[in-house]
């Protein structure tokens, strides 16, 4: 599990700090984000695996973020997080592209099998796409030096 790079995305300070804290001593390197721009300037700069992502946030909520995350890096998992009880709004975004959703406050064993899980998904994505490529060279060897990769 020490491989997955995790970016949770909350406005609460105090909840992004335990958090982070908890995941790290289970170790999963973790960065946070206080706001949805924040998450998507570190996405756009680091490797994350997974996002942990708040729903009601000022500013841009968590499914904008979640629509752009979705948008331009499919593979990324994001667990919904929401402390308003609202189901709808979990349902919303499992029907986005997330990959589930957790309630505040929230089990961090719970929330840890979910990462791991979430994880599990992304690294499985990422063999297909690599057996895909693979497959497909050695099927049209001379397809690797086309210059826009179509045969």
């Amino acid at each position: 599990m020490s491989n997955v790079q995790l970016l949770i995305v909350d406005d609460e300070e105090r909840f992004l700090k335990t958090t982070k804290t908890l995941m790290e001593k289970r170790g999963v390197t973790t960065k946070t984000a206080a706001s949805g721009e924040q998450a998507l300037k570190i996405i756009s700069e680091a490797h994350i695996d997974v996002v942990i992502l708040d729903v009601k946030m000022p500013g841009m909520d968590g499914d904008e973020v979640l629509r752009r995350i979705k948008q331009t890096y499919p593979l990324i998992e994001v667990i919904m997080l929401t402390g308003h009880g609202s189901v709808d709004s979990a349902v919303v975004g499992l029907k986005m592209g997330a990959y589930d959703y957790v309630l505040k406050p929230c089990d961090i064993p719970d929330l840890m099998q979910k990462v791991e899980s979430a994880y599990g998904k992304k690294q499985a994505m990422e063999n297909k796409i690599r057996k895909v490529q693979v497959d497909r060279m050695i099927s049209h060897p001379m397809a690797v030096f086309d210059k826009d990769g179509q045969d």
